[in-house]
């Protein structure tokens, strides 16, 4: 059965046009169904440049494009998120933080609701800081949790706390680990993420402008988190599974860590090194794009 994208708000349907400012797109001006129908797969991630490199990377492994093919960016419009696509595979920036990938997913649920995508799955592609884990490892998400460890998004609406479940997909997170062991390229664990409102206070960190805790506070705080069954830390999990939860789509979080937090704090690989870390995560959503298909 075609399973739909879920809009949990009816004050929609007596819009006339329905206006994504950030995407500079808008059903009064694109047609949606002939843009994005066909889309299945949805992959995001921070950096407009990293989305980017994804397109092109998953063109060559589905066999749609030719080498050195410009991808256009579709929200050419704006410069607040980047949009690439080929085939069935639509490619997203989400920027840094909960607020900025929050209004990134209110367009794209709307974007692929109103283009009446089926049997839609988001992957959120990324990096992170890891806990217990070497450099380089990726974490497949089982839970994304808060600070506090528990597996939770809470917002504010109409000046009441709201919480919601970050859950996702498990049987989602079951088939990406076994894309992994087939490709056997690197380190790949399920784990629970925890998300956070900063990078350097907020995790825990010792060099940041601010910092009123000392070296025992901090490693105390990430050992509670790693027994806990934290394996990596982000910013933007949370509210992609809670708002991925309420949409009724199939979501996962495939991040790749860039240091162990319990060894050090400032990220100091070579910049080689880190842009081939980076790839990990799209090597294993490729895979599994492909392998979804029937090409492997």
């Amino acid at each position: 059965r075609d399973n739909f994208i879920q809009l949990c708000n009816p004050h929609l349907e007596k819009m006339k046009e329905d206006i994504l400012y950030h995407f500079a797109l808008g059903t009064g001006t694109h047609d949606f169904p002939a843009l994005f129908g066909d889309v299945k797969f949805v992959c995001v991630g921070g950096s407009p440049s990293r989305m980017k490199a994804f397109i092109a990377y998953i063109a060559e492994e589905l066999g749609l494009g030719s080498p050195g093919c410009d991808y256009p960016n579709i929200c050419a419009g704006t410069d607040r998120y980047a949009m690439y696509k080929v085939g069935p595979v639509l490619s997203v920036s989400h920027g840094m933080g909960i607020p900025s990938i929050s209004i990134m997913l209110h367009e794209l649920i709307k974007l692929l609701y109103h283009a009446k995508c089926s049997n839609i799955t988001i992957i959120r592609i990324g990096t992170s800081g890891g806990i217990g884990l070497e450099p380089g490892s990726v974490v497949i998400t089982r839970q994304s949790v808060d600070a506090t460890f528990k597996p939770q998004f809470e917002q504010v609406v109409l000046g009441k706390t709201v919480v919601r479940s970050t859950n996702l997909d498990e049987q989602l997170a079951k088939e990406l680990m076994q894309c992994s062991k087939e490709i056997n390229q690197f380190n790949t664990v399920i784990g629970n993420t925890m998300c956070t409102l900063d990078f350097y206070e907020g995790q825990g960190r010792l060099d940041g402008a601010i910092c009123l805790y000392n070296e025992e506070e901090k490693l105390q705080y990430l050992k509670e988190a790693y027994d806990s069954g934290v394996r990596n830390i982000e910013m933007e999990s949370s509210v992609f599974a809670a708002m991925c939860n309420l949409s009724g789509v199939k979501a996962a979080v495939v991040c790749v860590t860039l240091l162990n937090r319990l060894e050090g704090d400032q990220i100091s690989s070579p910049h080689d090194v880190l842009v081939e870390y980076q790839q990990r995560p799209q090597k294993l959503v490729g895979y599994f794009i492909k392998k979804s298909l029937g090409k492997v």
